[in-house]
This record gives C-alpha cells, structure tokens and sequence, in this order.
C-alpha cells in the first residue's frame, strides 16, 4: 500500500495532520486529503514537497500575492 502523512509546516514546526492518506485534490478552497479510514480533510495551503521515498507531503500555508 502507498499511503502518505501529511504535514503542515510553519518555521521550524511540523505537525502531522493526516496519515494514511491515498488521495489529494487541489480545489480553490485549499487541499482535499483523503483516506481509507478517516472522513475527508480540507487544508487551506500549497504543497511545496512530496518525498515519494519516505511517503510525506509537506503543506505550508497559503501565502498572499505580496509575499
């Protein structure tokens, strides 16, 4: 199986927010996450990472159009 934690990221910081993730849609409300056991999550960010290798998918929060 090929499932992925996900984390979001600020500074230094990571907090895992949802393992065991299969699929991932990119909607203009932010990151749909989804897995077989948990009920499906929206995070408001950008993907900036995907490790295939060590299955993590690193988000960071949305950044404004100044930044």
């Amino acid at each position: 199986m090929c499932q992925a934690r996900v984390f979001l990221v600020e500074g230094d910081r990571e907090e895992e927010i949802m393992r065991d993730v299969v699929g991932i849609e990119i909607r203009p409300e932010g990151i749909l996450l989804k897995s077989f056991f948990d009920e499906p999550k929206t995070v408001a960010g950008e993907i900036y990472e995907i490790d295939f290798l060590k299955h993590r998918v690193l988000i960071r929060p949305k950044r404004g159009k100044n930044e």
